[in-house]
């Protein structure tokens, strides 16, 4: 008797989805290679360090649990070296190994055997050499977050480890300073370099496909579609928005002839309930402290509002964009005054100037969006999605 499939185990947004994984094909090498076999390629080039640069939440952990087995799996984040602790013991200790502790060995003098005691650490060459006994891969994600030093002292330890066969994966985010590793001169010629690009809309579409044909559940193209446009990119906010849908419809208890396209804008609203940007969105919208002076309001069609609500206000906006340039931020944030004087370019920078001071001193969940280049790129899908479908 086949036994029928339930939503959460065939849409997984935290987990490695293993009825709806999509295959994509890298074209940033100027032939199409599946990212499968770029990563099995790198890891078979001895002493040279995998690194894997994309977008947030574009799947780049997925695909290295796709490429290699969960036993030989060691995963730790750039989050996990906040503190001085040393570099090997943190990852011995994911691997499972005691930190401390005794070994005995006896030894035979004529016809006496003695037994001898001694304590042990932890250290680097113990955690080499049991990586390699056990075919075990690291994967570093999150390098960005770990502190500047930290990224310098990290990448001086994986050097040499590399050129011992140690293998290890680095995962970091585009935008962000990864000089440590893809600019080190230490390690030019010893790094196997991939870069992730963006989800297109029909390979997020057949995140959709897969799994509602999984369950059964017939879905119109057309929703599929703007299933997709709403997920910014990230194959994990199709797979969050699936799952809202078919729970909202109640799909494991229910036989679904169809989903009905009224049920999208609830999904996307209800999807926003796993994810907590309400403060990050305060604090945007509050921008810097005015010690005591007023802010130059502008007339909406609801009011009056300050520059640094305009610009939160105008990245939520249809159509949703991961980057925006001046040009198109001026554009959109124009479009909403109504009467009044409209903000100069110059303002507009400024201002988001002050924001990008505002979140680089903050913890590592307001670090949503980058300004660089006379652009405006969102770091992470999530937050626009909230800033689109939440409360706040």
């Amino acid at each position: 008797m086949k036994v029928k499939l339930l939503a959460e185990n065939v849409f997984r947004p935290a987990a490695f989805p293993e009825h709806t994984y999509v295959s994509r094909k890298s074209t940033d090498i100027g032939i199409e290679i599946n990212y499968e076999l770029r990563l099995r390629q790198a890891l078979k080039i001895s002493g040279c360090l995998t690194s894997i640069v994309g977008p947030s939440k574009m799947g780049k952990s997925v695909l290295c649990e796709r490429v290699v087995d969960f036993e030989h799996l060691v995963e730790v984040s750039g989050a996990d070296f906040t503190n001085y602790l040393d570099f090997w013991q943190i990852i011995g200790a994911k691997a499972g190994l005691p930190l401390s502790g005794q070994f005995s060995q006896e030894q035979q003098f004529g016809e006496e055997r003695q037994q001898k005691t001694e304590n042990f650490m932890l250290h680097k060459d113990r955690v080499i050499a049991y990586f390699k006994e056990h075919n075990k891969v690291l994967v570093l994600d999150d390098f960005h977050s770990a502190p500047e030093d930290s990224q310098l002292y990290i990448a001086q330890q994986l050097k040499d480890a590399i050129r011992r066969d140690f293998k290890a994966i680095v995962i970091s985010l585009p935008h962000r300073a990864d000089d440590a590793i893809r600019k080190n001169a230490d390690l030019q010629g010893r790094l196997s370099l991939i870069n992730i690009q963006p989800w297109q809309l029909q390979e997020l579409e057949e995140i959709a496909r897969l799994g509602f044909e999984k369950l059964g559940i017939p879905i119109d193209e057309v929703l599929i579609e703007r299933i997709a446009v709403e997920s910014l990119t990230s194959p994990q906010l199709m797979q969050y928005i699936c799952l809202s849908i078919c729970t909202l419809l109640d799909a494991d208890e229910k036989e679904l002839k169809k989903i009905p396209e009224q049920v999208l804008e609830t999904a996307f609203k209800f999807t926003t309930m796993n994810f907590e940007y309400r403060d990050v969105v305060k604090v945007l919208k509050d921008g810097p402290s005015t010690r005591g002076r007023e802010r130059k309001q502008f007339q909406v069609k609801d009011g009056h509002v300050d520059l640094y609500t305009l610009i939160i206000q105008a990245i939520a906006i249809d159509p949703p964009l991961m980057g925006m340039t001046i040009d198109e931020l001026k554009q959109r944030i124009d479009s909403f005054i109504t009467a009044g004087p409209k903000p100069d370019k110059k303002a507009i920078r400024d201002a988001i100037a002050k924001l990008q001071l505002i979140i680089d001193e903050r913890e590592n969940i307001y670090k949503v969006f980058e300004w660089k280049d006379q652009t405006l790129y969102i770091l992470d899908p999530i937050f626009l999605f909230y800033l689109r479908w939440g409360s706040h």
